[in-house]
């Protein structure tokens, strides 16, 4: 099917026709051009129209390069913001599964209602069992309500008993909404003092840490669960075993 080319797309596209190819600079005495007169532009239009009808693709191909383009650009900032906030990435207070000097990191984050970050749960586990050079840096990150909000306290209360992956793995197998007496009793249950986790669990501090890990995700481009970091790459929604394992190569491989 003919795609329709407006005046301005006409134009961008013998802009883009007209570029140097990529790792070529323009001759440096080459003085910019005029602009265009109005009868200029339409002999212009006209004649990328008569180009589009014999070969549709110019347009295509020529869009996919400024798309390609901005996609690169975009990893860059990416990349560099992700560089920057690496100390808050990887706090010695955060929880870790697997080897704790991994030689490769992936930061989590995640909430514990979230159904697609409990589904992921089984690769990440397969992950680790398979690699002991990954590790797992857990953040946080209660953005479904206050059931959400409840079951964080009580795992990062829990880390403090270093019973961290046990609580997790207990409260994102249940499929009930938790009450804190529902907590404390797992918690008994995963061999914790019940007691000591609801008093930790009202800690002001530990709520410091969930609201740190909000500005933190906000401050990368978070915009829901799961987010993996791993390295400079920011992995957006859930994944499964092999894009986990691709990306744990990327990162060993730079």
């Amino acid at each position: 099917m003919r795609l329709p080319l407006s005046l301005p797309h006409a134009l961008l596209l013998s802009a883009v026709l007209a570029a140097p190819a990529p790792g070529r600079a323009a001759p440096p005495d080459l003085a910019p051009a005029p602009a265009l007169s109005l009868a200029q532009r339409a002999e212009v239009a006209a004649i990328l129209r008569q180009a589009l009808r014999t070969d549709p693709t110019i347009l295509r191909d020529a869009l996919a390069a400024l798309q390609a383009e901005d996609d690169r650009r975009r990893d860059g900032v990416q990349a560099d913001v992700l560089a920057l906030l690496a100390p808050k990435l990887v706090d010695p207070a955060d929880p870790v599964a697997g080897n704790p000097q991994g030689t490769v990191t992936l930061v989590e984050f995640y909430d514990t209602r979230c159904p697609y970050c409990r589904r992921m749960m089984a690769d990440t586990d397969e992950l680790l069992r398979t690699d002991p050079g990954v590790r797992i840096v857990f953040k946080d990150l209660p953005v479904l309500g206050p059931t959400s909000k409840l079951e964080s306290l009580a795992l990062l209360a829990a880390h403090r008993q270093g019973g961290y992956l046990r609580m997790q793995s207990a409260v994102m197998r249940t499929g009930a909404p938790p009450t804190r007496d529902t907590l404390q009793a797992e918690a008994v249950r995963q061999g914790l003092d019940g007691a000591a986790l609801l008093r930790d669990m009202d800690d002001p501090v530990l709520q410091a840490r969930l609201d740190a890990n909000v500005a933190l995700a906000q401050q990368i481009g978070i915009q829901g669960t799961p987010a993996l970091v791993v390295g400079t790459r920011l992995i957006p929604g859930a994944v499964n075993l092999e894009e986990l394992r691709a990306a744990v190569a990327g990162a060993r491989s730079r």
